[in-house]
């Protein structure tokens, strides 16, 4: 297995660089993110894992964060082959994949197409996750109107920095009363959103909405934990997360009532705990 090296990037074929941070020795746990964000937003389970002896590994996706700001390529598919190169490069086996939000549809393309047959992949995670479909259509009566994704469209399009700041509050449940409302999450949040290229977070929206991954879970032949809070305002957990686990091989679900979509932050060490069992049993 190759030596980390701090951080660094790749070339993928098609030229794009790719960002990484690749920090410690031990098993590896690759962190991918959610939209619009960076590895950044892993800061709290990265500090967590090196602290237990892991090797911790999070990429910025194409477009995002540190990446190319690239025009093409904002698909699942390249997404996850983008993964793929990275775990050829770092020559990566027995890794554990751990995806948040759009980063877990990452993960379900990814073990799905690269990470079965092989030694490549140990386990997997999808918290607060898109999969198996995020858009309402008539496979998914109940997922999330299309209108509410033309919103999104239209704030990132039109009046991204406003809009970065607004999604926040549902993000992470700040609306709910009795929240404590912490604007240093937020602002980092805002951050790492606009430090990525625009028409890569524009186009990410529709792979994120409206990508299927009913045969991807289907197929994915290694344990699964699906982490998903039941408050979730952006990924429903009636209509991504409970659906997941029932589609998967060897699925687990935990739940937890009344915690947001950005759980892995605003609820680290729970989340760092439950994380942290799964990968060791």
């Amino acid at each position: 297995m190759k030596a980390n090296t701090g951080s660094s990037y790749i070339t993928t074929a098609d030229g794009t660089q790719i960002f990484y941070k690749d920090w410690g020795t031990g098993q590896p746990l690759v962190f991918h993110h959610g939209w619009p964000l960076s590895a950044d937003d892993w800061d709290a389970q990265l500090m967590f894992f090196l602290g237990q002896g892991c090797r911790v590994i999070a990429h910025d996706r194409r477009g995002h964060g540190r990446s190319t700001q690239t025009v093409s390529g904002h698909d699942m598919d390249t997404y996850a082959a983008d993964v793929a190169e990275l775990v050829k490069v770092l020559d990566l086996t027995d890794a554990v994949h751990i995806g948040h939000s759009t980063g877990g549809g990452e993960v379900t393309r990814y073990v799905a197409r690269h990470g079965t047959g092989n030694a490549r992949v140990a386990k997997a995670v999808l918290i607060s996750a898109i999969p198996p479909l995020f858009m309402k259509s008539e496979k998914n009566p109940d997922g999330v109107p299309k209108e509410v994704v033309d919103e999104i469209r239209n704030g990132t399009a039109n009046h991204r920095s406003q809009f970065y700041k607004d999604i926040t509050i549902p993000f992470y449940g700040f609306n709910r009363p009795g929240a404590t409302v912490s604007e240093g999450i937020r602002e980092n949040w805002w951050r790492q959103g606009m430090m990525g290229g625009i028409k890569a977070q524009y186009d990410c929206i529709e792979v994120l909405s409206q990508t299927e991954f009913y045969d991807d879970l289907a197929i994915i032949d290694v344990p699964v934990l699906v982490m998903h809070g039941e408050d979730d305002q952006i990924c429903p957990f009636l209509t991504t997360g409970a659906e997941s686990v029932k589609l998967l091989k060897h699925g687990t679900l935990k739940s937890y009532p009344g915690l947001p979509h950005g759980m892995p932050t605003t609820h680290a060490e729970q989340i760092n705990a439950d994380l942290l069992a799964f990968i060791k049993a």
